[in-house]
């Protein structure tokens, strides 16, 4: 019988069980995917900590690589033996085998291994979206990019650098500014003893980024409008920090007309051709190089609650996965 990591109660990573599960076949419409290697993701323990409520008892994780073992009825496009990789719902990735739709599944190139599948897609997908949707990054654009050096972070700051936008990263230390930069970033902000806005003034000329891309939250939001050039678009896709309190829209008019955004990738993956159009661009920057996907972390499957503890201590880089 297969195992997974299931929660009962919403918690810290001690909530996390290692459990025997049933997987039977694969309803109508769905396909039974045999794990290679599950990616783990700041999102994940939203859903943990109850930020993201769940109906218990649940499983956990949002994207996996693996190998089709068999289809259900209604599934032309998938068969067993297929390689393939996803993000997004349902949730329940943490685990050796689940069933889930087919329609959420992308055929893995060849020349992206299992490893990296599972590593890219959720933070990939996010990347893809992030600067080709909610903002079309062009040539010469500055960006602001927080937490460059995790791993939407590496990815985003490469993608954009091959957009031809200037890149300004923040990050903690200087072994992760010097990991940003080797990943594309044209500038390291300090966000620990720098002053973000200011220095993003004086980088830009006194005019400011066109986006800022920040899934920090709480502690960066301020900072991040006061980076913005006039009608600069806030892109506001995360809280690492915790959620960003109430303010008064007002304030977007006195800061330079800007735009504010709280997208999620569920609402540009939703319709079957978006994800495939996604899922088209990045599989292309990640093989031809442009974009090179950092596996830092690895750990056990049946070890994620360790992975969520240096997770959310920052005690991790880049691309993190867990091992079935």
């Amino acid at each position: 019988m297969p195992f997974a990591i299931r929660i009962h109660q919403p918690g810290g990573p001690e909530v996390m069980c290692w459990e025997e599960i049933t997987v039977g076949d694969p309803a109508p419409g769905e396909a039974r995917v045999r794990h290679e290697a599950v990616g783990l993701n700041y999102i994940d323990t939203y859903h943990r900590c109850g930020l993201y409520p769940l109906q218990m008892p649940s499983g956990l994780g949002m994207e996996g690589a693996g190998i089709v073992e068999a289809v259900g009825e209604n599934v032309t496009d998938l068969q067993p033996g297929d390689r393939v990789a996803y993000a997004g719902g349902p949730v329940g990735a943490y685990s050796q085998v689940r069933c889930l739709p087919a329609d959420r599944l992308l055929k893995l190139p060849d020349d992206i291994d299992f490893r990296t599948g599972a590593a890219m897609m959720l933070q990939g997908l996010t990347s893809a979206y992030l600067l080709r949707r909610t903002y079309r990054v062009q040539p010469g654009d500055a960006v602001l990019i927080h937490a460059a050096a995790g791993g939407v972070g590496l990815i985003a700051c490469q993608w954009a650098k091959a957009l031809g936008a200037t890149v300004i990263g923040t990050v903690s230390n200087e072994a992760k500014g010097a990991l940003a930069t080797q990943h594309g970033c044209d500038h390291i902000i300090f966000y620990t003893r720098e002053d973000v806005s200011r220095r993003v003034r004086e980088i830009t000329g006194g005019e400011g980024v066109a986006v800022v891309y920040d899934g920090v939250g709480k502690d960066t939001f301020t900072g991040s409008l006061d980076s913005l050039r006039v009608r600069g678009m806030m892109v506001s896709f995360g809280n690492a920090s915790g959620p960003v309190s109430p303010f008064d829209p007002l304030l977007l008019s006195q800061k330079g007309s800007l735009f504010l955004t709280r997208p999620t990738l569920m609402h540009y993956i939703a319709k079957r051709d978006e994800l495939l159009a996604l899922g088209i661009e990045l599989f292309a920057v990640v093989s031809s190089g442009k974009v090179r996907i950092k596996v830092n972390q690895t750990y056990a499957l049946a070890d994620a609650a360790n992975a969520h503890r240096d997770l959310e201590a920052r005690r991790t880089t880049g691309s993190t996965i867990l091992l079935p």
